[in-house]
């Protein structure tokens, strides 16, 4: 998957050694906080900057018929002010708008559940990063599915 999205234009560690016979993968060393330790430190203008890159990122993965699978700012690293994405073993080449719905539902979990206090302002850039690629039609169709699939949890709150 990791070579697969960055064809896409995908920041993702560069794969340097794969041997099957033992199961190694060497890739390179991103040296840097995960996206989620990160947006505790950073000013208000610059998490939103983080979340609009990010969502243009994941933008870039569904134009490309790729998801994440198990999208989280913890399997997001930061490094030079630049994004990369990692933790591919749960994706997926796929054009499925459910497949899409749930990177946004698991991306929207993860942000609500440890940064609670400014959840709704980094989702709401995410979004604007995200239509900015996928194009405003498409983003909007992603967003419905989202919603519609939270709405399947057993406990969540029906507005």
């Amino acid at each position: 998957m990791m070579q697969e999205v960055r064809k896409l234009g995908v920041p993702v560690p560069i794969i340097q050694h794969i041997d099957p016979d033992t199961s190694t993968l060497i890739m390179e060393y991103i040296n840097g906080p995960t996206l989620k330790e990160e947006l505790y430190r950073l000013s208000a203008k610059e998490r939103r900057s983080r979340c609009i890159e990010l969502g243009e990122i994941l933008g870039l993965m569904h134009e490309g018929g790729a998801v994440h699978g198990d999208l989280t700012i913890s399997n997001v690293l930061s490094e030079n002010g630049r994004l990369f994405m990692i933790d591919f073993g749960l994706g997926d080449l796929s054009d499925q708008i459910e497949a899409k719905g749930v990177d946004l539902v698991l991306l929207n979990r993860a942000i609500k559940s440890t940064h609670y206090a400014f959840h709704t302002s980094l989702f709401k850039a995410f979004l604007e990063g995200y239509s900015r690629v996928v194009g405003k039609k498409d983003g909007e169709e992603t967003l419905h599915k989202m919603r519609e699939i939270e709405r399947r949890g057993r406990y969540v709150e029906r507005t």
